[in-house]
């Protein structure tokens, strides 16, 4: 592949819907697409969901990251075949509605683990299983992963979860009943928190 089929597959062109979606057709039709992207909106802000034939594989807040920075690290990390592709991007975009409108407690989505690391996989996905309305602290994370002394470095692999909100790292709570650190921002994880009654309004608003 050329570098200027990259660039435009990064880039398609934007003139017309209409050209946008004949582009993306012979794209995927050619089986030049490995990684598509959306934006969605939600009441934490802007995010950019991406996905593979695997699965969900990121999740970023934009406000916190720059959407060329965020695509960038997806071609680097994942695939450089990356495209704008919001139709298939649909049934997260519905879940996570769902999940904001309270019509919703658990997310039966694919994740495209490949670009993880075996300790972050672990760690994330003994994140994953923590209940709707549950807590855990990064010792028992660690410990629920196999790695039970590592309650830091589980620490700095939840700081680094590329798919938050649907891997719940916001319910990994530090030592002591503190909150923690979050990477959309603490603000963020008492509104998560509060919508699956984890934290009470009043409590967290301080």
């Amino acid at each position: 592949m050329t570098v200027d089929i990259k660039r435009a597959l990064r880039e398609p062109p934007r003139s017309s819907d209409a050209a946008a979606t004949r582009f993306l057709r012979v794209a995927e039709g050619e089986g030049l697409v490995d990684v598509a992207y959306a934006r969605v909106d939600s009441p934490l802000g802007p995010l950019l969901a991406a996905g593979t034939d695997r699965g969900l594989v990121r999740l970023s807040y934009l406000e916190f990251r720059d959407e060329g920075a965020t695509l960038q690290q997806l071609a680097d990390d994942v695939s450089p075949r990356v495209l704008e592709a919001p139709a298939r991007l649909d049934p997260i975009r519905r879940a996570l509605d769902e999940y904001f409108e309270g019509r919703r407690d658990t997310f039966d989505i694919d994740i495209d683990w490949s670009p993880m690391g075996e300790f972050q996989r672990r760690i994330l996905e003994a994140t994953a299983a923590i209940p709707f309305g549950g807590h855990l602290s990064y010792g028992e994370v660690a410990e629920r992963a196999g790695k039970p002394r590592a309650f830091r470095a589980a620490g700095t692999a939840l700081g680094r979860n590329p798919i938050p909100i649907v891997i719940p790292c916001h319910r990994v709570w530090a030592a002591g009943g503190k909150l923690g650190g979050y990477t959309g921002g603490l603000e963020r994880k008492r509104l998560l928190l509060e919508l699956e009654g984890a934290l009470q309004p009043e409590l967290g608003s301080g």
